[in-house]
């Protein structure tokens, strides 16, 4: 039986954090959906498309791997899929309590399908979507925090 797992996030922009928790997931799970939620209460720097094809492009040399977005409840999301479970990623204890509530509420609304939580390589511990946008903003170096195509992506977005 093909074992699949839902990845989601805002991603804006994916990280290479990011990319290591795909590549990690990618260990466990046979195939691996990226999931860009589309959230209301945000006002990201990109458009759904944009960072779903920001995401495509980083991950095409990695196999197994569809990048979808989507809006709504997330467990259902993860039902329409066929996934058996949910990927979150862990950087530090404060992101803990947040995530054990949601996959506390996902395990309420469908038990069937399982989160599991996932620490990123040391040297992505410390980095999120919002620190890189801050340093990028300010014209900060961003290499090696994020994926070629989202440093130019970026250059381009805040040059403007």
């Amino acid at each position: 039986m093909r074992k699949l797992a839902v990845y989601p996030g805002t991603f804006d922009p994916v990280t290479n954090g990011h990319i290591d928790l795909v590549k990690r997931s990618l260990c466990i799970f046979d195939s691996l959906i990226v999931a860009v939620a589309v959230n209301p209460k945000k006002t990201p720097l990109f458009s759904v498309e944009e960072r779903v094809d920001l995401i495509r492009r980083a991950t095409e040399h990695l196999g197994n791997i569809e990048v979808d977005a989507f809006d709504g409840l997330l467990v259902d999301y993860a039902r329409q899929k066929d996934s058996v479970a949910i990927i979150r990623g862990l950087r530090a204890v404060s992101d803990f309590e947040y995530e054990l509530q949601m996959a506390l509420m996902n395990r309420r609304l469908d038990s069937s399908v399982e989160t599991v939580f996932l620490m990123p390589s040391e040297e992505y511990v410390y980095l999120t979507s919002t620190a890189v946008k801050e340093v990028a903003s300010f014209g900060g170096r961003v290499e090696g925090l994020v994926p070629e195509c989202v440093e130019e992506a970026l250059k381009k977005r805040l040059a403007g």
